[in-house]
């Protein structure tokens, strides 16, 4: 046999280092910011410093048109960690300390699918889905839990090590730093079989918190620095992975859980946290997998939050739940193998309410809250209603949702419709009943764009 010059011996060594990590199990690691904005990162034209964050975009794939389940918190949670629609999964709305409720023992969570195949899990920062012991991540899969239960803007604020207060409240300028710590020392003592680390970032929810490390280091003010420091958290995940030996077997994702709030960027997309809007439910998401995903790639393919969970259950060969998921394995897409999926329209459910729906490279909106989120609400209540006639953008070409065509294309009006009715007969009788209820509902005349008003 020939002997190999020093470029083919090193393109062997590699191709064998590839394989034996495809030949043991996967590692996963979700990192999932709050309240981050489509704009908010150097990789998708934020002035703000993101150089790690953009390193994972740069050695993986960013997805341009990928959303989140709903646009607030809980329900967004819920859709990551069960791959179903939140309506679908029980938690359709944001929960509040005064709750007494959670995610349903009946929907089955990324980390109790991967312990089927032995993984190692953690959940690190905000949780969301319920206050209560019997709700708390440790009941949901995972063997550990460090952080707050809810957003950081609720009280109390107890800061969780499993169900143990380890303070109260939580000091805000520290919480990244300890997530941090925590999310190292479990992939440190994790490194030798499969693990799954979800680390779920407080920020940049408000009331804003960074460190004194970066405290003023933003010329953006403290959301600046907060993202910096989110930044700066990601960068210590990669090198603890180099570090250990992981960093070839490791499957990184990072997105968010909706749109921003007041602070932050929506980038050029129309509407922000709390709008179903794109502003609202398109996020950054990116992935990294040396040797199994091409750098440097963009993806324009939909993709959603709700993918993730039927996409692991390929990767690391975990059976996938008895509930039906309304995710796709969107591995073709992650893998290079194909630009787009065919798939079914995604639905933008805001409460229990359906208000557009997104299929191909077109949006319909079919209803609209009757006020702005998070504003005084309207005599009688702010409310649902269905608009005087459905609006339709195309999304390639009017990324920020400025000229209706509905007129121009009755055809993909019609379609779209046709499929949300087919949709929404799979739906619990509760969320059937509240569409119905919405499509009978009258109103008055209202410019296109405008919020619907109630005739009478």
């Amino acid at each position: 046999m020939p002997a190999l010059n020093r470029r083919q011996f090193l393109a062997a060594a590699a191709s064998a280092t590839v394989a034996s990590a495809a030949a043991r199990p996967l590692n996963v690691v979700m990192i999932y910011c709050d309240d981050l904005g489509y704009g908010d990162l150097g990789c998708y034209g934020s002035r703000i410093a993101t150089p790690n964050i953009d390193r994972l975009a740069a050695e993986g794939i960013k997805f341009t048109h990928f959303y989140s389940g709903n646009p607030v918190c809980s329900p967004s949670r819920a859709a990551i960690l069960t791959g179903r629609y939140p309506v679908r999964a029980g938690v359709p709305r944001v929960l509040f300390p005064t709750d007494t409720t959670g995610l349903p023992d009946s929907e089955v969570t990324i980390a109790q699918m991967l312990k089927a195949r032995n993984y190692a899990t953690m959940c690190v920062g905000k949780w969301h889905l319920g206050h209560l012991p019997q709700y708390l991540p440790m009941n949901r899969g995972f063997d550990e839990y460090f952080g707050i239960p809810y957003s950081n803007d609720m009280t109390p604020r107890p800061l969780l090590h499993n169900a143990e207060t380890l303070e109260e409240p939580a000091k805000l300028e520290t919480l990244t730093p300890r997530y941090t710590e925590q999310a190292l020392r479990f992939i440190e003592r994790s490194k030798g079989g499969p693990f799954f680390l979800y680390m779920a970032h407080t920020y940049p929810h408000i009331p804003l918190g960074a460190s004194e490390r970066f405290r003023g280091k933003s010329p953006l003010g403290l959301y600046g620095d907060v993202l910096m420091e989110l930044d700066w958290s990601t960068g210590e995940i990669m090198n603890s992975l180099r570090r250990n030996g992981l960093d070839n077997n490791t499957l990184v994702m990072f997105s968010s859980d909706n749109g921003p709030w007041y602070l932050g960027s929506p980038g050029h997309l129309r509407g922000r946290k709390g709008t179903t809007y794109e502003g609202g439910q398109r996020v950054p998401f990116l992935a990294r997998l040396p040797g199994r995903i091409p750098k440097g790639r963009t993806c324009a393919g939909i993709g959603s939050i709700m993918d993730v969970l039927p996409t692991l259950s390929g990767l690391c060969e975990a059976p996938l739940p008895k509930n039906p998921s309304d995710g796709i394995d969107i591995w073709p897409l992650l893998s290079g193998q194909k630009p787009e999926l065919d798939r079914e329209p995604l639905l933008y459910f805001d409460d229990i309410h359906l208000q557009c729906a997104r299929w191909k490279q077109w949006k319909l909106h079919v209803a609209r809250y009757n006020s702005a989120a998070y504003s005084p609400a309207p005599a009688g209540g702010r409310v649902s209603l269905p608009l005087p006639a459905p609006e339709l953008y195309d999304l390639v070409n009017d990324p920020d949702e400025s000229y209706d065509i509905a007129p121009e294309h009755p055809e993909i009006v019609a379609e779209t419709r046709n499929r949300i009715e087919k949709m929404m007969a799979g739906f619990p009788d509760q969320i059937r009943k509240a569409y119905e209820q919405s499509k009978s509902r009258k109103v008055a005349p209202t410019a296109v764009g405008n919020f619907p008003r109630a005739a009478g």
